[in-house]
């Protein structure tokens, strides 16, 4: 039978995942078309409203991780020839860009330093000159924990009729993410960050101004797998077939679900407000410093530049992993070898989890130096 060591998920993903989720995805499975699962689905969907803090009826659990629900939204809400503006200031905005130009979308970037956000104005000032089809932006950047603001950009890209996107995978329960009231027009997450579900499903809403543009749509979307008026007819029309779901990863997201809003969202964004600040302390006096934007830093995923105590910073990580069942990430792209990346998501932002980063952080670096 297959052995594994048990590790601290403190990278940038996957994250510990709650006993009661694993006992969820060991349940005896079921057929996809069960009405067991069909009632399993409606109680999913209507958790995932809660979450995403809207009534968007479109609004389900994508079969993929979160780069499955990011391909959807392109693939769906953008044409051949459609204007787009994407936010590039880290890996996930460049994905991002890619997707929408596979789906043949006239792709606009406006870049932004690693680590940095974009400001409104310089956004707005974006939008009124392109007027594009979809905006679509990253909330919280995984590559550079970098926190991007939306409570400001709706009403511009809907007064030239087109669509806010957001990526909001590593931000879904650990920062507020008020899909209706930011006017957010299409989002996806993953599973894996802070809802603390083992990765493998993508949840996804859209709103139905989102929807009349799939609806309105002149050519077919380019992936039948993903193609919204297919899947959603599944998860909320016809329950017309469509593809062998996932049955046990959708138990697991009913648990994980369950259990953030059994804590309430507020109590479990200050949860993961204190982890991070009782971390940065510990961190800052070790001699790390913060990468990201001071004002704009997301709580669940540190981005830190490194004490010049270590020269091999690989090889310390390497070292946190073998001894101590630790996992840290590295920097990303322009980011390698020169950051860490240290997260604190859902069951794993705890007090219990930040005193066990910075003992074996202490135990690695005189080593290091």
């Amino acid at each position: 039978m297959l052995s594994l060591p048990v590790r601290r998920l403190h990278g940038p993903g996957p994250s510990p995942v709650a006993p009661a989720v694993l006992q969820a995805l060991s349940l005896p499975c079921i057929g996809h078309m069960d009405p067991e699962f069909m009632r399993v689905m409606n109680e999913v969907r209507e958790m995932l409203q809660q979450v995403f803090q809207t009534e968007n009826q479109m609004t389900l659990a994508c079969s993929g991780t979160g780069s499955a629900g990011a391909e959807m939204l392109m693939d769906n809400l953008v044409e051949p020839g459609d204007r787009c503006l994407i936010g590039v200031n880290g890996v996930f905005g460049g994905r991002l860009a890619e997707k929408a130009r596979r789906a043949g979308g006239e792709v606009h970037t406006l870049e932004a330093e690693w680590g940095q956000v974009f400001e409104t104005d310089r956004l707005l000032a974006e939008i009124e000159r392109l007027q594009p089809t979809v905006v679509a932006l990253v909330h919280a950047e995984t590559s550079t924990g970098a926190l991007q603001p939306f409570d400001q950009l709706a009403e511009a890209v809907h007064r030239h009729g087109g669509l806010l996107v957001m990526d909001c995978v590593t931000s879904l329960s650990g920062l507020p993410v008020l899909i209706d009231e930011w006017g957010i027009d299409a989002a996806y997450s993953g599973t894996q960050k802070c809802l603390s579900c083992p990765p493998g499903l993508s949840p996804v809403t859209l709103s139905p101004r989102a929807m009349e543009k799939v609806k309105r749509r002149r050519s077919k979307v380019n992936s039948w797998y993903l193609d919204l008026t297919l899947v959603g007819d599944y998860w909320s029309g016809s329950r017309a077939y469509h593809h062998t779901a996932p049955v046990n990863m959708n138990f697991a997201l009913h648990e994980a679900l369950r259990l953030v809003l059994e804590e309430g969202l507020e109590a479990r964004f200050a949860r993961h407000r204190q982890a991070h600040e009782q971390l940065k302390r510990g961190l800052l006096d070790r001699g790390f410093s913060y990468a990201s934007d001071p004002d704009h830093s997301l709580p669940m995923l540190n981005l830190v530049n490194l004490p010049a105590a270590i020269a091999d910073e690989a090889a310390v990580r390497r070292r946190l992993l073998d001894e101590f069942n630790l996992e840290i990430g590295g920097g990303l792209g322009k980011l390698a070898g020169k950051c860490w990346r240290i997260g604190l998501m859902g069951h794993g932002a705890t007090e219990e989890s930040v005193t066990a980063i910075l003992d074996a952080i202490d135990a690695v670096l005189p080593a290091a130096g």
